[in-house]
Protein backbone atom coordinates (compact mmCIF):
# COMPACT_ATOMS: atom_id res chain seq x y z
CA UNK A 1 0.00 0.00 0.00
CA UNK A 2 1.38 2.92 -1.21
CA UNK A 3 0.38 7.18 -0.71
CA UNK A 4 0.19 7.04 -5.08
CA UNK A 5 -1.88 4.14 -5.21
CA UNK A 6 -5.33 2.65 -4.14
CA UNK A 7 -5.40 -0.70 -2.34
CA UNK A 8 -5.01 -3.80 -4.23
CA UNK A 9 -7.43 -6.46 -4.77
CA UNK A 10 -7.32 -9.32 -2.83
CA UNK A 11 -5.21 -12.41 -4.05
CA UNK A 12 -7.15 -15.74 -4.72
CA UNK A 13 -4.23 -17.28 -3.29
CA UNK A 14 -5.16 -15.69 0.14
CA UNK A 15 -8.29 -17.12 -0.01
CA UNK A 16 -6.98 -19.97 -0.29
CA UNK A 17 -4.79 -19.98 2.48
CA UNK A 18 -7.90 -19.03 4.70
CA UNK A 19 -9.55 -21.67 3.28
CA UNK A 20 -6.93 -24.00 4.43
CA UNK A 21 -6.43 -22.37 7.85
CA UNK A 22 -10.30 -23.12 8.00
CA UNK A 23 -9.91 -26.38 7.45
CA UNK A 24 -6.89 -27.16 9.15
CA UNK A 25 -8.71 -25.80 12.27
CA UNK A 26 -11.81 -28.19 11.62
CA UNK A 27 -9.14 -31.22 10.87
CA UNK A 28 -7.37 -30.65 14.34
CA UNK A 29 -10.69 -29.83 16.53
CA UNK A 30 -11.99 -33.73 14.97
CA UNK A 31 -9.35 -35.03 15.31
CA UNK A 32 -9.53 -33.83 19.46
CA UNK A 33 -13.15 -35.13 19.34
CA UNK A 34 -12.24 -38.70 17.54
CA UNK A 35 -9.99 -38.91 20.63
CA UNK A 36 -11.97 -38.23 23.34
CA UNK A 37 -14.71 -40.31 22.00
CA UNK A 38 -11.71 -43.25 21.72
CA UNK A 39 -10.25 -42.60 25.40
CA UNK A 40 -13.52 -41.95 27.47
CA UNK A 41 -16.54 -43.84 24.90
CA UNK A 42 -19.32 -40.90 26.07
CA UNK A 43 -18.30 -38.08 24.32
CA UNK A 44 -16.01 -34.77 25.36
CA UNK A 45 -14.78 -35.89 29.01
CA UNK A 46 -11.45 -35.13 29.93
CA UNK A 47 -9.96 -37.71 32.23
CA UNK A 48 -6.09 -38.00 31.50
CA UNK A 49 -6.17 -40.16 28.88
CA UNK A 50 -2.20 -39.55 27.34
CA UNK A 51 -3.33 -39.65 23.86
CA UNK A 52 -6.11 -37.68 24.82
CA UNK A 53 -4.09 -34.95 26.26
CA UNK A 54 -1.53 -34.70 23.27
CA UNK A 55 -3.92 -34.45 20.54
CA UNK A 56 -5.74 -31.57 22.99
CA UNK A 57 -2.50 -29.56 23.56
CA UNK A 58 -1.88 -29.99 19.97
CA UNK A 59 -4.95 -28.46 18.93
CA UNK A 60 -4.62 -25.49 21.87
CA UNK A 61 -1.07 -24.86 20.89
CA UNK A 62 -2.28 -24.69 17.08
CA UNK A 63 -5.21 -22.72 17.82
CA UNK A 64 -3.62 -19.85 19.57
CA UNK A 65 -1.14 -19.47 16.96
CA UNK A 66 -3.63 -18.83 14.08
CA UNK A 67 -4.53 -14.39 15.01
CA UNK A 68 -0.84 -14.25 14.92
CA UNK A 69 -0.46 -15.64 11.35
CA UNK A 70 -3.21 -14.58 9.90
CA UNK A 71 -2.08 -10.90 11.43
CA UNK A 72 1.31 -10.98 10.15
CA UNK A 73 0.16 -12.98 6.73
CA UNK A 74 -2.31 -9.89 5.77
CA UNK A 75 -0.44 -7.28 6.74
CA UNK A 76 2.66 -8.70 4.83
CA UNK A 77 0.59 -9.18 2.08
CA UNK A 78 -1.20 -5.44 1.82
CA UNK A 79 2.04 -3.81 2.53
CA UNK A 80 4.52 -5.82 1.03
CA UNK A 81 3.69 -8.37 -1.65
CA UNK A 82 1.30 -10.86 -2.04
CA UNK A 83 2.80 -13.38 -4.01
CA UNK A 84 5.55 -14.06 -1.35
CA UNK A 85 3.28 -13.79 1.20
CA UNK A 86 0.78 -16.19 0.15
CA UNK A 87 3.52 -18.72 -0.66
CA UNK A 88 4.69 -18.27 2.97
CA UNK A 89 1.35 -18.54 4.14
CA UNK A 90 0.59 -21.69 2.71
CA UNK A 91 4.66 -22.99 3.78
CA UNK A 92 2.85 -22.35 7.27
CA UNK A 93 0.11 -24.55 6.97
CA UNK A 94 2.25 -27.40 5.57
CA UNK A 95 4.22 -26.52 9.28
CA UNK A 96 1.99 -26.36 11.33
CA UNK A 97 0.08 -29.52 9.73
CA UNK A 98 3.92 -31.81 10.35
CA UNK A 99 3.30 -29.95 14.08
CA UNK A 100 0.46 -31.54 14.86
CA UNK A 101 1.45 -34.81 13.59
CA UNK A 102 4.57 -34.86 15.09
CA UNK A 103 3.47 -33.75 18.72
CA UNK A 104 0.81 -36.78 18.53
CA UNK A 105 4.31 -39.08 18.28
CA UNK A 106 7.42 -38.24 20.63
CA UNK A 107 7.10 -34.49 21.43
CA UNK A 108 10.54 -34.05 20.25
CA UNK A 109 8.79 -34.58 16.58
CA UNK A 110 6.91 -31.64 16.87
CA UNK A 111 10.16 -29.65 17.54
CA UNK A 112 11.14 -29.10 13.77
CA UNK A 113 7.87 -28.01 12.85
CA UNK A 114 7.24 -25.53 15.55
CA UNK A 115 11.26 -23.79 14.49
CA UNK A 116 10.41 -24.12 11.00
CA UNK A 117 7.16 -22.15 11.77
CA UNK A 118 8.81 -20.02 13.87
CA UNK A 119 11.34 -18.89 10.92
CA UNK A 120 8.14 -18.37 8.75
CA UNK A 121 6.49 -15.90 11.20
CA UNK A 122 9.91 -13.96 11.56
CA UNK A 123 9.79 -13.81 7.49
CA UNK A 124 6.08 -12.67 7.32
CA UNK A 125 6.90 -10.21 10.41
CA UNK A 126 9.92 -8.51 8.22
CA UNK A 127 8.01 -8.30 5.37
CA UNK A 128 5.26 -6.30 7.12
CA UNK A 129 7.68 -4.07 8.52
CA UNK A 130 9.48 -3.50 5.05
CA UNK A 131 6.24 -2.16 3.77
CA UNK A 132 5.57 0.42 6.28
CA UNK A 133 8.98 1.37 6.17
CA UNK A 134 8.82 1.88 2.42
CA UNK A 135 5.51 3.59 2.81
CA UNK A 136 7.02 6.17 5.10
CA UNK A 137 9.85 6.60 2.95
CA UNK A 138 7.50 7.53 0.35
CA UNK A 139 5.30 9.90 2.55
CA UNK A 140 8.49 11.50 3.87
CA UNK A 141 11.22 11.51 1.27
CA UNK A 142 9.74 10.84 -2.20
CA UNK A 143 11.52 7.59 -2.53
CA UNK A 144 9.68 4.64 -3.57
CA UNK A 145 11.90 1.13 -2.88
CA UNK A 146 8.63 -1.61 -3.61
CA UNK A 147 10.02 -2.96 -6.78
CA UNK A 148 13.16 -3.65 -4.65
CA UNK A 149 11.10 -4.95 -1.92
CA UNK A 150 9.48 -7.29 -3.95
CA UNK A 151 11.87 -8.29 -5.67
CA UNK A 152 14.34 -9.49 -2.38
CA UNK A 153 10.86 -10.86 -0.73
CA UNK A 154 10.49 -13.21 -4.19
CA UNK A 155 14.01 -13.86 -3.79
CA UNK A 156 14.23 -15.00 -0.23
CA UNK A 157 10.18 -16.88 0.41
CA UNK A 158 12.18 -20.15 -1.45
CA UNK A 159 14.62 -20.07 1.38
CA UNK A 160 11.98 -21.11 3.39
CA UNK A 161 12.24 -24.18 2.39
CA UNK A 162 15.39 -25.06 3.58
CA UNK A 163 15.03 -26.73 6.87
Amino acid sequence: LSPRSPASAVSPNYISDQILCVSLTAFFANKVEHESKHCNGKGFQRLGSSAFDRVYTANQNCGHTYPTFLAVLWCAGLLCSQAPAAFAGLMYLFVRQKYFVGYLGERTQSTPGYLFGKRIILFLFLMSVAGILNYYLIFFFGSDFEMHIKTITSAISPLLLIP
